[in-house]
């Protein structure tokens, strides 16, 4: 991963190439992650995989986080790997609550989904959304991946109930007690 003056650097050049896109970096526990601008999240990782230098052409992982109480409420955390260099970046784009700024309950928060630049954010796209609720705009499939379609609520979300519905899958409608009912 990169040092600290390194992920400065990184934050300087992107910031000439795409201003107003980071927003905030830090460093610690031997991570380094930019913290930038949800409607330049294309630009800013379109620029890391394809800038030479930069070249951190593998995503590993993208994963969904709700810190409620915070504002903003969500978080859509992208960890990307230069395998030449094994070096890892964390970019980190920080969601608002579409609930809580009045635009109805149901409204789900949204992101550009990242599938043309990185293949393998579709699945990942899919699991944050089926747990947190968050839509990728242009995802190519968007729909739940592990809970059945019906299903209402977002399970990972700090606000769900404890202990909510049961989840009915085929193998054990039979052994849940009044789900027809």
């Amino acid at each position: 991963m990169p040092d600290s003056p390194g992920l400065e650097l990184i934050a300087g050049e992107l910031r000439d190439a795409h201003p107003d896109s980071v927003l905030a970096t830090y460093h610690e526990h031997d991570q380094a992650c930019l913290i930038v601008d949800p409607e330049q999240v294309l630009d800013v990782l379109r620029w890391l995989r394809d800038t030479p230098g930069q070249r951190y052409d593998f995503l590993s992982s993208l994963h969904g986080v709700d810190y409620l109480p915070a504002a903003p409420r969500f978080g859509v955390v992208y960890e990307l790997l230069n395998r030449d260099r094994v070096e890892r970046l964390r970019v980190r784009a920080a969601l608002p609550d579409p609930a809580a700024n009045g635009d109805g309950a149901d409204a789900l928060p949204a992101i550009d989904s990242c599938v043309e630049l990185f293949p393998t954010a579709e699945f990942h796209e899919r699991e944050v959304y089926d747990f947190f609720g968050i839509v990728f705009r242009g995802h190519p499939d968007l729909r739940r991946i592990l809970l059945p379609e019906v299903y209402v609520g977002w399970p990972h979300r700090r606000d769900f109930p404890i202990g909510g519905e049961p989840v009915i899958f085929t193998h054990d409608e039979r052994i849940v007690p009044g789900w027809t009912e």
